[in-house]
């Protein structure tokens, strides 16, 4: 049946409207028959067994999560290598035989049941763990005790873009959910509330916590502060880099909750709470960042003061332990880690192991030992311990991964953009390559949501360099390297730039003889997926071979679906007359023409994704093929029992970076 609609008073059509419904018996067999195709191909590559070999084994390495300390224990992941899900370990000390505190591998066969979330009690005796199923982003909390390593009765369902926070005496933790319980993601899901679970009883008694029907588009993030006196409860707004803050004092039975940060002009990051003082991160008149206090005794604006003032490098996140500030900073897209005392004098700057990334900044306010993870393109994650008190760093955990970083390199090179911006841009490959015209390249991108491009290792991205690829990545507009400012610059009536920045790198790499159109494949997931699919319409002769996985790919009608609403800040709505006007030029699904010649591309999704819906590419792929006058493949992959990404087991994941690797040696031959 066909559909037009009309937005503002031009007629759109969206003849594909019928692969909105997953589960009706049209899409099903369209998935089906789609599937059939595109195994029939991969599998008929012939350098993909090998490809998949190889990735088995550099995927087969021992991996860490940063450790949680509580009550002199230390909780952590551990994956021996190809086990589908990390492991929780707790042991007494970093040197003591861990012990396994939950196993997800043994709660499902196919290793789709992943743990998603934990928060330990203060006395290190209860852990609430969130269990998500099949990719989805709805999870169940349910409370294991420590000692015996069995849960209690408790179970928490429906909980969702939440993290639970528990109260000072244990009896009991904060968690965020929702009032729709759809898993078809088909429904927008609004009016996220807040609620309080005292361990012993059944959801049914749980208590709200806050909530506002006035305001369906908020939601809500309780943490309580180390003190325990405080609940301090960040209120977001979609996607907008601006919050408010709310609190509740835990000491009063029944106390309201008061706002304390409630204008919404800046991102506000709780870190800690000290005395009277709370702590936070901000952007507020600071577009890079810096750590201000407000004295809950003298709260108002005028009494704020600064602790650690914005810099010229972007400050990340921050973290109070063992009474120091330690700063995590971005110096174009590389980590710089930096020490203060608690009035915001510098101390020192950690000695890191090279360019790379810092993630996972752990610590207790009273605790002189933090923790922190960091990788490069060409080093595993490592696990380090600083000790506050000596301004010590120590190796905690460092892999090893079969093969040698020594035959890689990288460099940082910046280029023009179409409008004279200077844009970052990550290069490695294997020492022994000499990059060419003929050298195949692969380009990968996000460019969206604040959220900053810095290297990271990948045994995908290894592979692929190791065959004798480039690895190019540039840090678009949009993203987060460079604070406020570079951030708002690739959002609504802006976010062209982002593609321009795109293009721009790709033109870069051809122009310095690095690689050539017919050699340059391009790759990007979610946001990136966008960055694709709208690079690939506006540019088909600039690619030899295109990527676009679980994307965003109809503008008009993404904020209809699931949390989609959410990300209008970076994106605006076709609701609004000026923003569809925008949207309408850029959407990959509309952009789509009959008669061009597009490069072969591979489109990824799965049949659970219940964030960025399969929709999307269901209707990119069947636009695509349906307009494509040249002979080179569109293709599409939907796994099963797969979501957005979160919590694919490791199988699953080299099985598409398989199918993806083999795509793109048969399509830049």
């Amino acid at each position: 049946m066909d559909v037009v609609d009309d937005y503002h008073g031009t007629q759109v059509a969206d003849p594909y409207r019928w692969l909105e419904d997953p589960d009706s018996p049209g899409t099903r067999a369209w998935i089906a028959e789609q599937n059939r195709m595109s195994r029939g191909f991969l599998d008929a590559i012939p350098e993909r067994a090998a490809i998949r070999r190889r990735l088995e084994e550099l995927w087969n390495y021992e991996r860490f999560s940063v450790p949680a300390k509580k009550a002199g224990r230390y909780f952590f992941t551990r994956n021996d290598g190809l086990q589908n899900q990390p492991v929780l370990y707790v042991a007494p000390s970093l040197e003591a035989e861990p012990r396994v505190l939950l196993d997800p591998n043994a709660l499902s066969k196919d290793g789709t049941v992943a743990l998603s979330g934990t928060a330990v009690s203060e006395d290190g005796t209860l852990l609430a763990y969130e269990i998500s199923e099949a990719g989805s982003d709805w999870t169940t909390v349910r409370v294991r005790d420590v000692g015996t390593g069995r849960d209690l009765e408790d179970r928490v369902d429906w909980v969702k873009f939440s993290e639970s926070s528990w109260t000072r005496d244990g009896l009991g933790f904060f968690y965020s959910t929702y009032p729709d319980h759809d898993t078809t993601g088909k429904v927008a899901l609004k009016n996220q509330s807040l609620h309080y679970h005292r361990v012993g009883t059944a959801q049914s008694e749980d208590r709200l916590v806050y909530a506002r029907t006035d305001h369906p588009d908020w939601g809500f993030a309780g943490r309580v502060a180390h003190d325990g006196e405080l609940l301090v409860i960040t209120i977001w707004q979609g996607t907008e880099r601006k919050n408010r803050i709310y609190l509740q004092d835990l000491r009063r039975a029944g106390a309201q909750v008061t706002a304390l940060l409630d204008d919404f002009d800046a991102q506000y990051e709780f870190i800690e709470k000290r005395g009277s003082t709370l702590y936070f991160r901000t952007d507020l008149d600071a577009p890079r960042g810096r750590v201000m206090a407000i004295d809950l005794d003298q709260p108002e604006r005028a009494s704020w003061r600064t602790l650690v003032p914005e810099s010229t490098d972007t400050l990340q996140s921050a973290l109070i332990a063992g009474g120091r500030v330690i700063g995590v900073y971005l110096q174009d897209a590389k980590s710089d880690v930096r020490v203060f005392d608690l009035d915001g004098r510098p101390i020192e700057t950690l000695a890191l192991p090279g360019m790379g990334s810092v993630h996972e900044l752990r610590g207790d306010p009273d605790d002189p030992e933090a923790f922190y993870a960091f990788t490069s393109f060409t080093a595993p994650t490592s696990i380090w311990r600083f000790d506050a008190g000596s301004g010590k760093t120590s190796l905690v955990r460092a892999p090893k991964v079969r093969f040698d970083p020594a035959d890689y390199v990288t460099r940082q090179v910046f280029y023009e953009s179409k409008d004279g911006t200077r844009v970052p841009m990550f290069l490695t490959h294997r020492q022994d390559l000499q990059p060419s015209a003929s050298t195949p390249a692969l380009l990968y991108g996000y460019g969206g949501f604040d959220i900053p491009m810095t290297p990271e290792f990948s045994p995908a991205s290894l592979v692929w360099m190791e065959r004798g690829g480039l690895y190019a990545v540039p840090c678009l507009r949009g993203g987060g390297e460079y604070g406020r400012e570079w951030h708002e610059a690739g959002t609504k009536e802006r976010k062209q730039s982002v593609f321009d920045d795109c293009i721009a790198a790709a033109e870069h790499l051809v122009a310095h003889g690095l690689t050539s159109p017919r050699k340059l494949a391009l790759r990007g997931r979610s946001n990136g997926g966008l960055l694709v699919g709208a690079c690939l319409t506006q540019r088909p002769d600039l690619f030899g071979a295109a990527l676009p996985g679980v994307g965003v790919l109809d503008m008009l009608r993404y904020h209809r679906f699931t949390i989609g609403w959410a990300w209008a800040s970076d994106y605006g709505t076709s609701d609004d007359p000026q923003a569809f006007a925008y949207l309408v030029r850029y959407s990959p699904l509309h952009n789509v023409r009959e008669g061009v010649a597009y490069p072969p591309t591979l489109i990824t999704t799965a049949d659970h994704d219940d964030r960025v819906v399969p929709a999307h590419s269901f209707k990119f792929a069947a636009a695509l093929q349906h307009a494509q006058a040249g002979p080179a493949p569109i293709l599409i992959r939907i796994g099963k029992r797969a979501g957005h990404g979160a919590g694919k087991p490791t199988s699953m994941q080299i099985d598409e970076v398989a199918d993806e690797w083999a795509f793109l040696e048969a399509a830049l031959r």
